[in-house]
């Protein structure tokens, strides 16, 4: 009860320290970072964390609000000012406890989780004009002192009640939904299609933004809850709906993911170096692509350029960069402004020499006498008037065009559904846009078939997938209970 009751004696204490006016003027505090000329030349993760004591001042901002909307901004329901508290009070392994309570994956969402667009963008210290906590530093402060603690807390178990339940891909929404079920006494699987465990977390963000030691350490607590991962099975080709059925199994929660690229269609995208970044970032990350000891043939090019705007961009030309690329471009149809990816990645690229061509979108690719590309061909933009988001439309200039030389094309252009699951049960409902319809309880028209994740969403972030997977447990547990 310690950690998460609010009229804690500790709590008041607290309070009476220190006046809300004092905690106010404590400037935010910066993250700790390697230097740019420095780390784009290897995979060492850019952001070191904060210390000891940026974390105990960082934790005396937080205001400790009697309805704390930052909570309200956070899709997985983490007692925000629980845990920032016990890092105030120097309980930092409290502090890591009370986010296991509803996150899986602590130490992964405090690195990935677009914390300004969430959590941060409710808290009360933006509304008297000042800088949000840092929850999200903070989170990844708590994580990572209870990992290198080696003092590693499970959460609480309840009694297993022999009910088998099953889980299609191993990343965030999967992860967290089986983590839930754990906790509920379930016996669960999960079934992941590569040779990996994590989905998109490993295949996905690279090391210098995500090291895959991180995400190893949260996947053996899930195991450690007893959730058993199985490699390189595909649900629907490996094992059929109809094979877990006779298995045992009595749910089912589909979490298979956006992993089919998207491209422009455009002419030249056939040319030897147009790629898209799902395949680019998973021969790098996943298959040791950039590695001495690994074959695994990839392109690094030295004029590269990164067609997109959101952070799976800036993975790709961040990543070009370390891969030896003299000239990496984004290069991008609206503004930076309207740019999707988030604030800090863009900031990291262009202090690792990225450049980037906005208002430009490609209309062409040229290629050489062996078929390679060798130019991108681009219309210049202007900004229209906004779509439907609220983003200004890019609208041509006519007859505004540019040849751009180039050896390698990285295509980020947004991402679909992998239809492998939808094709192979039959009687599920699926969108014309190949998503797995569900209602509001995750439920889909299969009664024992939840799904979650970009596989209903079409593409999101790590913390919404993970959202997802907590409401299809908790629905999932009232259908099978």
């Amino acid at each position: 009860m310690e950690l998460t009751d609010r009229n804690a004696e500790w709590r008041n204490e607290l309070r009476q320290s220190m006046k809300n006016k004092e905690r106010t003027e404590i400037a935010r505090v910066k993250m700790n970072e390697l230097d740019g000329e420095y780390r784009s030349h290897n995979s060492e993760e850019v952001n070191q964390g904060l210390t000891e004591e940026q974390a105990l001042l960082e934790a005396k901002r937080c205001l400790d609000c009697p309805n704390p909307s930052c909570m309200t901004g956070c899709p997985v329901s983490i007692n925000i000012p629980s845990f920032i508290k016990n890092i105030e009070r120097g309980n930092f392994l409290g502090a890591a406890k009370v986010l296991k309570m509803t996150s899986a994956l602590p130490a992964v969402c405090g690195r990935v989780c677009p914390q300004e667009k969430q959590c941060e963008s409710q808290c009360i210290h933006l509304k008297m004009g000042k800088q949000a906590v840092a929850i999200g530093y903070l989170e990844r402060f708590a994580a990572d002192y209870e990992r290198n603690s080696g003092n590693i807390s499970l959460p609480e178990l309840e009694p297993k009640n022999g009910i088998k339940v099953g889980v299609v891909g191993s990343g965030p929404a999967g992860l967290s939904f089986a983590g839930d079920m754990a906790k509920k006494g379930y016996d669960v699987t999960v079934f992941e299609a590569l040779h990996e465990i994590g989905g998109v977390l490993k295949y996905g963000i690279p090391e210098f933004r995500l090291p895959n030691s991180i995400v190893d350490v949260e996947i053996s607590n899930l195991e450690k809850m007893g959730v058993k991962f199985i490699k390189d099975c595909i649900v629907g080709k490996t094992l059929s709906f109809d094979d877990l059925k006779e298995q045992g199994f009595k749910g089912l929660f589909v979490a298979s993911g956006a992993g089919l690229p998207n491209f422009m269609n455009i002419k030249g995208e056939n040319l030897i170096g147009v790629m898209s970044s799902n395949e680019y970032l998973t021969r790098v990350n996943l298959m040791g692509a950039a590695k001495d000891e690994f074959d695994t043939p990839v392109l690094k090019g030295k004029r590269v350029a990164v067609v997109g705007g959101g952070n799976t961009a800036m993975d790709s030309v961040r990543t070009a960069k370390r891969l030896g690329a003299e000239l990496a471009t984004i290069i991008y149809r609206r503004s930076e402004d309207e740019m999707p990816a988030r604030k800090e990645e863009v900031k990291h690229a262009k202090e690792e020499g990225v450049e980037f061509r906005t208002l430009h979108n490609p209309i062409e690719y040229i290629g050489d006498e062996k078929g390679r590309v060798k130019q991108v061909l681009l219309q210049k933009m202007t900004l229209g008037e906004p779509d439907e988001k609220g983003r200004r439309r890019p609208v041509a200039i006519e007859g505004a065009t540019e040849l751009l030389d180039v050896d390698t094309v990285i295509v980020s252009v947004g991402v679909s559904p992998n239809p492998l699951i939808p094709r192979s049960i039959q009687g599920l409902e699926v969108s014309p846009k190949g998503t797995i319809v569900v209602g509001d309880n995750m439920q889909s028209s299969i009664p024992m078939i939840f799904a979650g994740g970009d596989i209903v969403r079409g593409g999101a972030t790590v913390i919404l997938a993970m959202g997802d997977g907590r409401k299809a447990a908790a629905e999932m547990d009232k259908f099978l209970s």
